[in-house]
């Protein structure tokens, strides 16, 4: 019988952060999956595969099946680090690539590497087109850690909340070229940066957490950061990565949704 589990991901403080809902002992294939996903309510949905020696993750949005989904990721870890303080390797199902999962303190993190990325005509116009009034401070750029995203940099917080993108605009854009929607961002006066992701097809759906931006934007600038996400729609969000001698991690904060805090 599939046994589900709901979690919090980044959340700054407890009871709060991005949902996940991990899912194990499930049987379904992948059309049933998609149907589960896109009935139960989450943004995400990971189900865990294999032995204890052999972990697979496959990943689920209500409306596509993902390459890799860091919160989701960060909410399996939890489970599986439930018992042991790590490091485990697991793989992503469409993809086979490696994950190491960390557990450091309260944090759970997973060590991931840049990986190949599209490279479709980046222009402002192009980004006026998916997001009608954005003004750009650098570039448009696209990076990866396992899930393409096109970085758009604005000038600050409040041009970031003013965004309105054109959503099926990005979905058809992003089919085409094999990029996961477009990721907004600016740099805030404390260093830290802020963003918002723009992948879905509903706006009630945005992501108040995108761990793969934020390791995108890690390859981008070539440093760690806080990335601060969610604070325009209520559910502040903070993801730190870490940049050290190559090794990339990505996380934050993972708790059970529930108020009893067990698994």
């Amino acid at each position: 019988m599939t046994r589900q589990l709901e979690l919090l991901c980044f959340g700054t403080r407890p009871g709060q952060g991005n949902a996940a809902l991990v899912l194990l002992d499930d049987e379904s294939d992948a059309a049933q999956r998609q149907v589960l996903a896109q009935a139960s309510g989450a943004g995400a949905c990971v189900f865990i595969d294999g032995a204890a020696d052999n972990r697979t993750l496959d990943f689920y949005y209500p409306h596509m099946r993902s390459p890799l989904c860091v919160h989701a990721t960060l909410a399996a870890a939890r489970v599986l680090l439930d018992d042991m303080a790590g490091p485990l390797v697991v793989r992503t199902a469409l993809r086979g690539q490696a994950l190491t999962l960390h557990r450091r303190a309260d944090d759970i993190y997973i060590e991931v590497a840049a990986q190949p990325a599209p490279s479709p005509r980046l222009s402002d116009a192009l980004a006026v087109r998916l997001i009608p009034g954005i003004a750009l401070m650098s570039a448009p750029a696209v990076a990866s850690v396992g899930s393409p995203k096109l970085l758009l940099e604005v000038q600050d917080s409040a041009a970031l909340r003013a965004l309105r993108p054109d959503l099926p605009a990005i979905q058809v854009w992003g089919k085409e070229h094999g990029i996961s929607g477009c990721y907004a961002w600016c740099r805030r006066p404390d260093g830290a940066l802020e963003g918002r992701n723009f992948n879905h097809l509903e706006e009630a759906h945005e992501d108040s957490a995108t761990g793969v931006a934020a390791g995108a934007l890690t390859v981008l600038l070539g440093r760690s950061l806080e990335v601060h996400q969610g604070g325009n729609f209520g559910k502040p969000c903070l993801l730190r990565t870490v940049l050290e001698r190559g090794t990339l991690l990505i996380g934050g904060a993972v708790e059970p949704a529930r108020r009893d805090g067990k698994l």
